[in-house]
């Protein structure tokens, strides 16, 4: 059974003692360390891999609240609180539960049970990160990281890589459907763009490496959706 790293961030001393507690007993999960102040923890979230937080909201400096509005977590979090009015806020910055304290353990264990299957959901639908391209006679397979753009080229389709350059008849179509608009995303009729290959943007051209590359009004609104530029 794989563990899940846990880490608990609670200025009461009796809370924090008692969730700890609870975590121990739970197999699967693996405390990885508990803080009394927010700022400890979030610095610990920061530098560190972690699957589940339990946080408390009411905490001297940072809240919990404050802590999930400044911060871009990548855990699943757990709130532990003596307060109900919180319940709604903490929903809307997408938390797992809300335990209202004092909880039993079989509701904590609900919540963790909760997490876990989250969890392993997500990995379920974890897109690959490579993809098979027709060139020649055979299937090539192309890393999706690795790719730097793609070129029209009449009935062709260049796609550039980290490593290599593949020649497909694969047509743009086929390919947006393949790639992930997020990582590769159409800018022109005759260009995708790896997006985190992006060097600069200066009017209606993309920089990338020595290439520049145009923006087509076609589709500018998508591309500046996809770079967060433009709601």
């Amino acid at each position: 059974m794989d563990k899940f790293g846990a880490v608990i961030i609670e200025d009461e001393p009796l809370a924090l003692e008692r969730t700890r507690d609870f975590v121990e007993k739970i197999p699967f999960l693996d405390l990885q360390a508990t803080f009394d102040n927010a700022l400890e923890g979030l610095a610990y979230l920061n530098s560190n891999e972690v699957d589940l937080l339990f946080l408390d909201l009411n905490m001297d400096e940072l809240s919990g609240i404050e802590l999930l509005e400044s911060s871009n977590l990548d855990c699943q979090v757990i709130i532990t609180t003596a307060y109900e009015e919180y319940a709604l806020k903490g929903y809307e910055l997408d938390v797992t539960d809300y335990l209202l304290k004092p909880f039993t353990f079989q509701r904590f264990l609900q919540s963790v049970n909760k997490a876990r299957e989250k969890s392993l959901k997500t990995k379920q639908t974890v897109v690959p990160n490579f993809i098979f391209i027709k060139t020649e006679n055979r299937l090539e397979k192309i890393v999706l990281d690795e790719i730097v753009y793609i070129e029209g080229m009449r009935d062709y389709r260049r796609i550039h890589t980290t490593s290599k350059k593949i020649m497909t008849l694969q047509n743009f179509k086929e390919l947006q459907e393949l790639i992930p608009s997020n990582l590769v995303c159409r800018v022109h009729k005759s260009y995708m763009v790896a997006v985190n290959k992006i060097e600069s943007i200066e009017r209606s051209r993309i920089k990338i490496g020595d290439e520049q590359i145009p923006i087509s009004d076609t589709y500018r609104n998508t591309f500046l959706q996809v770079i967060n530029l433009k709601n």
